[in-house]
């Protein structure tokens, strides 16, 4: 997959479409080049196996209806024999189930033909995330097994489900994590953006009885209101514009297996009641259907927010608090565990020189007191992006002060003010005493460091902030930041 400058994803390597019929295959191919894909096209099942063998492919678009290796049979070979390709199954009216069938034996998403131009573009963009996010995790369990290997002789570094464990305080998060992953509690994971909850939440279902089932992340903030109810819940077909056929939502998807809620508070009203009666009754109903179906899921959610803030405000139902706060688990953020900020940068520095190409061993002694003195606002995700861009700028083999981003040397340390644990000073005038005020001032400094600290690229600083792209592009009008 190439990136482009602003580090967004510019698209699949390469698309294989497999249509019998000529002038569909023509007309996708159109279609995808000009926007942006590289694609390779197959008459028939035979020679869509052939060049999935001989070609670096990322994904195929498939009729389901083709003599010979049809749809079906191809989904299952392809599963079979090239897992790292995701499949797309084209089906014409009354083919239907026959492209359910193909999911059940390995597609990812069916288009139902005749279909419009934007929803082939559209579901091919998802595949392309959810291929994304495949390969990072591929990536990460890399990572993570070549440092246990490299750890097996550092006393006090272990390994729970994918997260690693040093300091006293993660070992007490272990101890839980082992403890409640044998049952099928509703855990709420609470902490800082980039303290790793995603992890942990990995690690509750990678112990568990689950574990051979699919552990499906949603990040609640990332998806349009509009949308957010049809991909947790499904959608029949015409339950609303451009829904053109049946599709099963999130929480079917998890069937077996785990749902990871990420960032649940921020999901709206309407969203947060339907969500109680799935986790009270255990089942869930269709956007556009009247009768319920059945989910076999455990549900693991987490946030960077207050929730019980927010359930005083009437901005989160109180009954859906207590249902995921079953077993509330908070973790720490890297200030109150220092000691493991140096296990973490061997690591990332590990994984950054096979990355880029580098040799740099580690950092100097002056290097590390400031690693180790500032309070890292943005946690361990803040520290693998500083210690990339130290790598990057570095000529020799250690890491010298000068390598670091400017803002870790001029952390501001309270004198008179009163000190603030996002990592910088605020400054209070004796006659303005107002919280929203001071609270805006707070979000203001967040969102211009997050900035800073991703160039200027906003999706990255969402991300960063634990905001959707659009709520960070209101506030950053709102707070009139250029």
């Amino acid at each position: 997959m190439e990136v482009s400058e602003n580090g967004e994803s510019a698209g699949f390597s390469r698309i294989l479409v497999v249509d019998d019929e000529e002038p569909m295959r023509h007309m996708l191919e159109l279609l995808l080049r000009r926007a942006g894909f590289e694609v390779l096209s197959a008459a028939s099942g035979e020679q869509a196996l052939q060049l999935a063998d001989s070609e670096a492919i990322d994904v195929v678009l498939s009729d389901v209806r083709m003599p010979g290796v049809d749809g079906l049979a191809l989904a299952e070979r392809l599963t079979a024999t090239h897992p790292e390709i995701t499949l797309v199954m084209m089906s014409a009216f009354g083919s239907v189930d026959l492209a359910l069938e193909a999911m059940q034996r390995g597609a990812y998403d069916y288009i139902s033909k005749p279909f419009k131009q934007d929803e082939v573009i559209l579901t091919l963009r998802k595949a392309e995330e959810r291929l994304r996010l495949r390969r990072e995790n591929a990536n990460l369990r890399a990572r993570v097994n070549e440092l246990v290997r490299g750890a097996g002789a550092v006393e006090g570094i272990e390994l729970i489900g994918r997260l690693l464990i040093h300091s006293q305080a993660m070992r007490k998060v272990a101890k839980t994590v082992r403890k409640v992953a044998r049952f099928e509690t509703t855990v709420l994971v609470l902490g800082e953006s980039g303290v790793g909850k995603e992890l942990v939440s990995r690690a509750l279902h990678d112990l568990g009885s689950r574990a051979g089932g699919p552990f499906v992340a949603v990040n609640c903030g990332a998806i349009p209101e509009g949308l957010l109810e049809s991909e947790l819940f499904g959608h029949s077909k015409g339950a609303f514009t451009d829904a053109s056929s049946d599709k099963p939502g999130l929480f079917e998807a998890a069937r077996g297996g785990t749902i990871f809620l990420d960032e649940v508070g921020e999901l709206p009203i309407s969203v947060q009641v339907k969500l109680l009666r799935a986790l009270q009754e255990r089942e869930v109903r269709r956007v556009g259907e009247n009768s319920p179906r059945p989910i076999d899921v455990r549900v693991v959610a987490a946030t960077s927010r207050a929730l019980e803030e927010m359930v005083e405000d009437g901005e989160f139902r109180e009954d859906l608090f207590y249902r995921l706060a079953v077993m509330p688990l908070r973790i720490p953020p890297l200030r109150e565990r220092r000691e493991d900020i140096a296990m973490l940068a061997e690591h990332f520095l590990t994984a950054i020189n096979r990355k880029l190409g580098t040799a740099v061993e580690g950092l100097n002694a002056e290097a590390k007191r400031i690693m180790l003195a500032y309070d890292w606002p943005g946690n361990v995700r803040e520290l693998e992006n500083s210690l990339e861009h130290a790598t990057v700028m570095t000529e020799g083999t250690l890491i010298g002060p000068d390598e670091l981003p400017e803002r870790l040397g001029r952390q501001r340390r309270p004198t008179t003010d009163e000190p603030s644990e996002l990592g910088f000073t605020l400054r209070f005038s004796s006659d303005d005493l107002s919280v929203k005020r001071a609270q805006r001032r707070a979000e203001r400094e967040l969102i211009l460091r997050a900035l800073e600290q991703t160039s200027g690229n906003r999706t990255h600083a969402a991300k960063l902030l634990d905001l959707s792209h659009r709520a960070l592009l209101y506030k950053i009008k709102d707070y009139d930041i250029g």
